[in-house]
């Protein structure tokens, strides 16, 4: 008797998803409470488990076709006897005939049992697919760190980067290695002549419509402003030079600059509650704590995970916590619960080089701090013009609620403790 497997609760107000990738094919042997698809919703990757042990009998929905909480998407048999029949078919579908095509090579036998033994870690996301086409590495040779061996984004990048080190000794394997990705790769998209103009069109994921969705209505509904400062990264960087490798042998995670900021942001939040505020309607609701939604760049776009009570963390948990939703994001395995609420955004565009940029808000807050790349500028103290490692801070807010003052007293005030560190062990 074969066994429905039905769309999951996605979270509050989320009803439908749309099909991503099915992980599993029809006629595999799939167990209790292993993936077998990845559905894609408004905000983040889910995946859905089989509820038995037994053979994938059939799926009901194709890639990309949308399904409502509660739908039935497939249907898992009983045993893995089923299993046998599609594959015996497929090997030898004309009978006798095939014969002699098969003892053409004696080693046949042994490649598609090597193939059915590595199907499952040979399952790749979206996210992960990508990556192999992007970088032309062979996925057969790349050894797995995921659940049930799974191949992340992260072997992908370590394999290219290995790949590329050792391209001048193993040129001819390199070559070898590019080989099936490419093909994959031409499969995907067609072939164009050089020279010749084309377009591609690409269904938008409902991650991105709903990313766009959410930052136009920010610019419809708030009256978006933003302010800048500068900051002197000198004193944050000689404190993490000192005692990073302290800080990661007691901690067990380095010392970066986020949670430098983090607290900063909460020490600023104390005396200007207004940007850790929100609008409901005709009344101001203030938060006596700091929920930091912190902008994770994502494979499907932008993500906004939460650290919670970011204001009574220290140092070494809003660390660790932030270092587990980036890796959560690559992997697309945000849970809905992660995504949820926030009182004040921090967005470091400075990881991927910007120099100075205007952060949209994120509904319902009222400001997003934007941080950027770390560069050393001439600037006068005391007199002297010296070389300083600088940082441009922008503070976008929505000015119905903060008031041209209070954000700038905001970065002033993390100008201050990040210049001089000691404030934040202090409380001022």
């Amino acid at each position: 008797m074969a066994t429905d497997v039905k769309v999951p609760t996605l979270g509050e107000s989320i009803t439908e998803a749309t099909v991503g990738q099915w992980l599993k094919k029809p006629g595999d042997t799939v167990a209790a409470d292993e993936p077998i698809a990845s559905l894609e919703t408004d905000k983040v990757s889910v995946e859905v488990n089989a509820p038995v042990a037994g053979t994938l009998a059939e799926q009901l929905v194709a890639e990309g076709a949308t399904v409502e909480v509660g739908a039935v998407i497939a249907r898992i048999g009983e045993g893995a006897a089923a299993a046998a029949a599609p594959a015996e078919t497929v090997t030898n579908p004309a009978g006798p005939a095939e014969t002699p095509a098969l003892k053409s090579d004696e080693h046949a036998p042994d490649a598609a049992k090597e193939g059915s033994a590595n199907d499952s870690a040979l399952t790749l996301s979206p996210a992960v697919r990508r990556a192999v086409l992007e970088h032309h590495v062979d996925p057969s040779k790349i050894h797995g760190s995921g659940k049930d061996g799974r191949i992340t984004k992260d072997d992908v990048l370590a394999a290219a980067l290995a790949k590329q080190s050792g391209a001048s000794v193993h040129e001819p394997e390199a070559r070898a290695q590019s080989t099936a990705p490419a093909q994959a790769a031409a499969a995907v998209k067609p072939t164009v002549p050089v020279g010749e103009r084309a377009e591609e069109r690409v269904k938008m994921t409902r991650l991105r419509q709903t990313i766009a969705t959410r930052l136009k209505e920010a610019q419809n509904t708030a009256a978006l402003l933003t302010t800048f400062n500068d900051v002197d990264m000198t004193e944050v960087m000689a404190a993490r030079s000192r005692y990073k490798d302290l800080f990661e042998k007691k901690h067990g995670i380095r010392l970066g600059f986020m949670s430098f900021f983090v607290k900063a942001s909460a020490l600023a939040a104390r005396d200007v509650p207004s940007v850790n505020a929100r609008i409901e309607g005709d009344e101001i609701v203030y938060s006596n704590y700091l929920d930091v939604s912190v902008a994770v760049s994502a494979p499907k776009g932008l993500v906004v995970p939460v650290v919670r009570s970011a204001d009574r963390m220290g140092f070494a948990e809003i660390e660790k916590t932030i270092a587990e939703f980036g890796k959560k994001a690559k992997d697309g395995t945000l849970s809905m619960d992660e995504m949820k609420g926030g009182t004040f955004t921090i967005s470091n565009g400075g990881v991927f080089g910007s120099l100075l940029s205007t952060p949209i808000i994120n509904p319902p807050q009222s400001a997003v701090l934007g941080l950027h790349r770390i560069e050393e500028r001439p600037v006068v103290r005391d007199g002297q013009v010296v070389v300083r490692p600088m940082m441009y801070l922008a503070l976008s807010y929505d000015h119905r609620l903060v008031d041209g003052r209070e954000a700038v007293t905001f970065l002033v005030r993390i100008k201050e403790a990040i210049e001089d560190p000691t404030r934040l062990l202090i409380d001022l």
